[in-house]
């Protein structure tokens, strides 16, 4: 990896999304309006919206970053700027970091305009702390971003890339814990959830809901989550391929 090649991706990267105002209203405000009107459906049941108000927190910022990164690195793949730029002596890990450090850049924009309307505004009662709570989320917008480049690779058009929520997002979602107790579910699925990181991105929100203090669980579910976002970049970079079919 090249800093500098990857420092001008990012940047190019930035350029184009100032203009494209569209994403950058779903990426930045789609998840506080979502955290918004879910404050008051439960409007006349406050504890409620306190329960599931801190998961949904990181569950919102994955998939935005999920849909609007698919979308976009797929826009320049078929448009023939990736196939452009890496015929230039740029390293494909060079690229994939590019795109990380650009769309992580958004992620931390948007997950404290989330994190501060849930908190100040909504009134989420958390008894840990707002930098956790934070931390957890800007975590888990770079998760959804990781694997929105991952799978970028595999669509051959935008509506491929949205096609890929149903197979990628939807099961995390249903397994993660949100609707029910992982530990309730039937044994397989169960023993599914706990390989999925969405779960432990749930998981790491309630540790901050529940826990004044930082908690060896909270500790492992950051590092699950971290680490999988890592992952999932390293692998973008390997199936990102040189030429577009």
């Amino acid at each position: 990896m090249n800093i500098h090649r990857t420092r001008a991706t990012a940047a190019r990267v930035l350029r184009q999304l100032r203009h494209d105002r569209r994403s950058i209203a779903l990426m930045l405000l789609v998840p506080c309006l979502m955290l918004f009107l879910l404050r008051y459906v439960f409007d006349g049941s406050p504890r409620t919206f306190d329960s599931i108000g801190a998961a949904l927190l990181g569950i919102f910022p994955l998939i935005t970053m999920f849909l609007v990164t698919s979308i976009a690195t797929l826009r320049e793949r078929t448009s023939g700027t990736l196939e452009r730029l890496l015929a230039m002596p740029m390293a494909k890990a060079d690229l994939i970091a590019g795109y990380a450090l650009a769309f992580g850049a958004v992620a931390v924009v948007q997950s404290a305009l989330a994190t501060g309307l849930a908190l100040w505004v909504l009134g989420l009662d958390v008894v840990g702390s707002a930098w956790l709570l934070l931390l957890v989320a800007l975590l888990d917008a770079v998760l959804g971003t990781a694997l929105g480049l991952f799978v970028s690779a595999f669509a051959a058009s935008e509506f491929q890339a949205v096609q890929f929520m149903p197979a990628v997002i939807f099961p995390q979602l249903l397994l993660c814990g949100l609707f029910a107790p992982r530990a309730e579910m039937q044994p397989v699925l169960e023993a599914v959830s706990q390989v999925l990181p969405m779960s432990y991105a749930v998981d790491g929100m309630n540790e901050v809901l529940r826990h004044p203090e930082v908690t060896d669980a909270f500790l492992r579910d950051v590092g699950v989550v971290a680490g999988c976002a890592l992952l999932v970049l390293a692998l973008g970079a390997a199936t990102l391929r040189r030429r577009t079919a």
